[in-house]
């Protein structure tokens, strides 16, 4: 096993157990990832539903559990993390994104977020921190000491579209794994809702 993959399996990160994904979504498999694209004119890529056990390491590792996954990538790939804010706009009180996080120092991309930020339930000054778009949204809660949840929803494999595979420094239309994820407060707001993808562990 990977040493950072048995690091992140032995710091006390629940294996919670997940069964397999469900055949209807109610905001769709990719939301708000599909949304976006259809915003910005960009073919939405196709994608497979995958039972968590379905996915390769160190994917599985990196994806299957209830932790903010900006800690989980900082974790495992030994470092800290900053975000690349790509496109941004707000409708109907939520504020939307999508982003890049890179490792500091290297720039190296360890993940590509699509995410629909519901603004009214963070107060000042983590409000603002969201809006300028310079921290990962997982470090902003766990500065705020906002108590939340993380629920994923569902696992996939995606076909790479060209605006990710640009973003993420890839070639060609390779097979990437993400999930489909909310963020909830521990009173049961929906604080998030994101679609997270993997770059290749050998990027």
């Amino acid at each position: 096993m990977n040493s950072s993959v048995q690091s992140i399996v032995e710091s006390g990160m629940p294996d919670t157990q997940y069964t397999s994904p469900p055949a209807v979504y109610r905001s769709g498999l990719l939301f708000p990832l599909d949304a976006l694209h259809r915003r910005a004119g960009r073919s939405v890529p196709s994608a497979t539903p995958l039972a968590p056990e379905a996915l390769p390491e160190p994917q599985r590792t990196l994806l299957v559990h209830d932790r903010d996954m900006t800690r989980t990538l900082e974790q495992f790939h030994r470092g800290t993390i900053h975000l690349e804010l790509l496109s941004w706009h707000q409708e109907d009180g939520a504020y939307w994104r999508e982003v890049v996080l890179r490792m500091d120092g290297s720039e190296k991309p360890v993940e590509f977020g699509a995410i629909r930020i519901t603004l009214e339930h963070f107060e000042e000054p983590w409000r603002s921190q969201i809006v300028e778009g310079h921290c990962p949204l997982g470090g902003i809660l766990n500065a705020s000491g906002i108590g939340f949840r993380s629920s994923p929803e569902a696992y996939f494999s995606i076909t790479s579209d060209p605006f990710v595979t640009g973003v993420l420094g890839l070639r060609g239309s390779p097979t990437l794994y993400g999930r489909r994820n909310r963020l909830r407060s521990a009173e049961g707001e929906l604080l998030a809702e994101i679609v997270e993808i993997l770059p290749p562990p050998t990027l």
